[in-house]
């Protein structure tokens, strides 16, 4: 069924605009969490659930999320994840205590599981393959990195000059209006028969939860702690029944089988580091930049743009790079600038100047942001066949969002160990904040590594075993002719 064009326009719109919410969302706290810290009595390390206590629920429930869609249709999930999240975001704009705004931000990461996964969905559905889909895809692909970049600066102009609360409250009046306009201009999607591993979802969530909040208790309350200990033993064994679960139940929401690739599983690993040192990056700058440096939120958002700005020109020129050297090797200069970035930010004391100090390795952490993302998700996906294609990309941004959950929690106890009785606040602080880079570049360290031994090496093997078949083997370990298809999936993969 054709749509006409004025509709269409309207389609696009209200896709783009509830996409653009969950992506604001993530960035939009990141320059206002001085002043949630202030306001609500958060601790150093409590504040890292402001963030957490989102990415956790998002990424653990965002297969479930996509499966529900498939079940129920798309647009009727559209609609539910769009009012769980616009409710949840009144709620913490309403939040009078740290405890309701981290109960409100897992509620908006329901919301968001629910959501991101119908957005590109209905995408699909209502744009016919051919131009008006490659249109509408590289809009929604657009999005991402101009929403990034317009949350930081929203952000830290309202903590600064209204409050932190109205980059909540402006959820409220947008999600009304696509709620209601939904229904008029998006079509249903047929249903599909199928079961819900709820068990599944539920155990990974709970698992990685338990998992990082052991870790972050063990900040304060050392390894030694009962609560701690029993929160890490009950995360891993969750984490294993989860495997368990998996293997047995008939539809599971994350087939084993998707690791039987070296490469796709060497993937997944390398994309958890590289977003557990990418999360803590943004988390400890805007610190660094607030509290040791003085800036003001308005301010410290503008300061982020090297970081911003490269990272989209990057991600444009991937496709082509790609092409040339093949995904392994932009995979590798992708790692490698991000490390170096990132060592040379480790580097950050209290007299630490923000050109040399700050902005020029940002612009390393940019380009790396840029050019790794999407490598990893063309690694996560090759070779998977077409009826685990969905399976796959839900399974890239669940690693996505819990990988970088896992790894901020890590980074946030080695932030509270790397204590000094010689220094006054102000040094400790970025003393504080530089150890926790060095451990982000260990973990780009390990990506790196992972990259070199399965993913290069993948690549070399499959150039051997085709090297006298005839054909044009594609270098980032796909066939030619499927390239165009698979950068389709790409710029659409990573909510």
């Amino acid at each position: 069924m054709k749509i006409a064009a004025a509709n269409r326009t309207a389609v696009l719109a209200i896709i783009l605009v509830s996409y653009l919410m969950i992506v604001l969302d993530i960035s939009i706290v990141i320059t206002g969490l001085t002043k949630i810290q202030q306001g609500l009595n958060f601790s150093a390390t409590e504040l890292s659930w402001v963030q957490t206590s989102y990415t956790l629920v998002f990424g653990g429930l965002l297969l479930l999320g996509a499966r529900a869609g498939d079940i129920l249709g798309r647009r009727r999930m559209f609609t539910t994840g769009l009012a769980i999240f616009t409710v949840a975001s009144l709620a913490i704009g309403l939040a009078p205590s740290a405890v309701w705004l981290l109960g409100a931000r897992a509620l908006q990461g329901v919301g968001a599981a629910i959501l991101a996964p119908s957005t590109l969905a209905l995408l699909s559905t209502n744009f016919p393959e051919g131009p008006e889909r490659t249109r509408a895809v590289a809009y929604y692909a657009a999005v991402a990195g101009i929403g990034a970049t317009l949350g930081l600066v929203l952000g830290g102009l309202f903590a600064d000059w209204l409050s932190w609360r109205v980059g909540f409250f402006i959820n409220v009046p947008i999600g009304l209006a696509m709620m209601l306009a939904a229904p008029r201009y998006l079509r249903e999607t047929e249903r599909r028969p199928g079961r819900f591993d709820i068990v599944g979802a539920l155990s990974s969530t709970l698992g990685m939860s338990l998992l990082v909040y052991g870790i972050v208790r063990s900040a304060s309350a050392g390894w030694s702690d009962p609560i701690t200990v029993s929160a890490v033993a009950a995360g891993i064994l969750l984490m294993a029944f989860l495997v368990l679960n998996e293997w047995r139940v008939e539809q599971p929401i994350m087939p084993l089988r998707l690791f039987a690739s070296r490469e796709r599983a060497a993937a997944y690993a390398a994309r958890i580091l590289f977003l557990g040192a990418m999360f803590g990056f943004w988390f400890f700058t805007t610190q660094f930049l607030q509290r040791v440096l003085g800036y003001s939120a308005f301010v410290a958002g503008i300061a982020f743009l090297p970081t911003t700005i490269p990272n989209f020109a990057a991600a444009l020129v991937v496709p082509r790079l790609t092409n040339r050297l093949g995904n392994g090797y932009v995979l590798v200069i992708g790692l490698t600038a991000s490390l170096v970035g990132m060592a040379w930010l480790s580097q950050v004391s209290a007299d630490t100047a923000y050109l040399t100090g700050v902005a020029l390795p940002m612009i390393l952490i940019g380009i790396g942001q840029g050019s790794s993302l999407a490598p990893l998700t063309v690694s996560g996906i090759t070779g998977v066949a077409s009826e685990d294609a969905g399976a796959a990309s839900g399974l890239i941004n669940a690693a996505h969002q819990l990988g970088g959950s896992l790894g901020l929690g890590i980074l946030v106890a080695i932030f509270a160990a790397a204590g000094s009785s010689t220094l006054g606040a102000q040094d400790l602080l970025a003393h504080r904040i530089g150890a926790s880079f060095v451990a982000g570049a260990l973990m780009l360290v390990m990506a790196l590594v992972i990259t070199f031994l399965f993913i290069i090496q993948s690549h070399k093997s499959t150039a051997s075993r085709c090297a006298n078949c005839g054909k044009e083997v594609w270098r980032a370990g796909g066939s030619a002719g499927s390239s165009g298809k698979l950068w389709n999936i790409v710029r659409g993969a990573s909510y």
